[in-house]
């Protein structure tokens, strides 16, 4: 991404002018905006304007936020980092909004985050998982305190895959070996770097760690590959590659059972989408649609299918919470100074669709990430079984066991 593509300095210094102007434009019945920057050509990526929208729908019936309506304005990014940039420059200095929720690409998020700092504007992301999104905050918290990170991070997901490892493979499959397969991505590095860390705690010994081009079409050198080395699992990292790597695993009967993360299973098409190559296929997630995690998930999941068709992907649940995170800020605030904003937000303790969100503080080395643990969010493992998302772990919110293909052949 070029500079000179995004802003020449004399219309940058005429974008920062407008922003530093925007409240004095804003009047008191004017509506509260907030932007969504989203991949809506994607499944997950719709989900995050229809999330939002849900939350301002609900909040405009009991009489809006310091008697103001929420208005979402949402711009199509083509998952292009540029083009977000684009839209968080237009969103700021245009449209006037008070706040922006953006993109499940942790690329774009990175890309995005100067800009919060510059244009001073409250940005927080549904799905980004990046480490390197927290670490700037937490390395220059003056400049960069405007970002938030709305998902968990890289680290947290890494350590929910191996203490589901450790009670679902180790304890009762008696698993020893696992090969890491995880796509070359911003997301993934970390995550790479956490799994080799936690899965030897768990009880697995790492004997293959393959990373892989996002563009990957043939996935059989690399399932031949891990095959040889005869792990008991493979745990996955996949997000951007798509559905051949699943695809392939079934039509290629790979006899090792997949675990860990596959973002792509978390779209309520998933199914469809791999004819029912996803049969057998686990992935982390913050939420389902038939899970209480909270007392909110399931009313929320019930509200999406009803208006859009199908329940939510992962970000409809974490957008619908991030837009009550900061309309509850500016009330508490009782003002949209993003400074005041900022203070507010790092306040947040509430109970979402995903669990009770929390943010990591200043001084804690994920800075505006969300908290992950007991009383605060903890994840779960789902598993694709008959075309539905059946939760298998944690023990106290699975709807059922793991269980594998029939082509799976566990070595214990």
């Amino acid at each position: 991404m070029r500079p000179q593509t995004i802003l020449s300095s004399s219309l940058l210094t005429s974008a920062l002018a407008l922003c530093l102007a925007a409240p004095a434009y804003a009047q008191a019945n004017d509506p509260i905006k907030i932007g969504v920057i989203a991949e809506v050509q994607s499944i997950a990526g719709a989900a995050t304007p229809g999330g939002a929208q849900i939350a301002a729908d609900e909040i405009n019936a009991k009489g809006g936020i310091l008697g103001r309506k929420v208005e979402i304005v949402t711009y199509d990014n083509k998952s292009s980092s540029a083009d977000s940039v684009r839209a968080f420059q237009r969103a700021v200095s245009e449209d006037k909004v008070s706040a922006v929720i953006a993109s499940y690409i942790s690329e774009v998020v990175l890309a995005l985050e100067p800009w919060a700092a510059r244009l001073k504007m409250p940005l927080i992301t549904p799905g980004a998982a990046s480490n390197e999104i927290t670490k700037a905050i937490h390395n220059d918290y003056e400049k960069n305190k405007y970002s938030f990170h709305g998902y968990l991070t890289s680290a947290a997901q890494a350590q929910i895959v191996c203490d589901a490892a450790k009670d679902l493979l180790v304890d009762k499959m008696h698993m020893k070996t696992v090969a890491i397969m995880s796509e070359d991505a911003a997301w993934t590095k970390p995550l790479d770097i956490g799994y080799e860390a936690c899965l030897p705690k768990a009880g697995l010994t790492v004997v293959e760690h393959v990373r892989f081009s996002p563009d990957t079409t043939d996935f059989t050198p690399i399932f031949n590959n891990i095959e040889a080395k005869k792990p008991d699992v493979i745990v996955t990292g996949i997000s951007h590659v798509g559905v051949q790597p699943t695809v392939q695993w079934k039509n290629q009967q790979v006899p090792i059972p997949m675990f860990g993360i596959s973002a792509q299973a978390l779209s309520p098409t998933f199914w469809k989408d791999t004819n029912g190559a996803a049969d057998g296929v686990p992935s982390f997630a913050v939420s389902t649609a038939d899970v209480a995690v909270t007392s909110k998930t399931k009313p929320f999941a019930a509200a999406f299918a009803a208006k859009f068709g199908m329940p939510p992907a992962y970000t409809g649940y974490t957008a619908y919470d991030e837009v009550y995170i900061i309309t509850d800020a500016i009330k508490r605030a009782g003002s949209t100074d993003p400074d005041k904003m900022v203070a507010e937000m790092e306040k947040t303790n509430f109970e979402g669709t995903i669990g009770q969100i929390q943010f990591y503080g200043k001084d804690d080395e994920f800075t505006h990430g969300i908290k992950y643990g007991p009383g605060a969010v903890t994840g779960l493992v789902f598993q694709w079984q008959d075309g539905k998302q059946v939760t298998v772990w944690p023990e106290k919110v699975a709807e059922g066991k793991l269980k594998f293909p029939n082509f799976v052949k566990l070595s214990q």
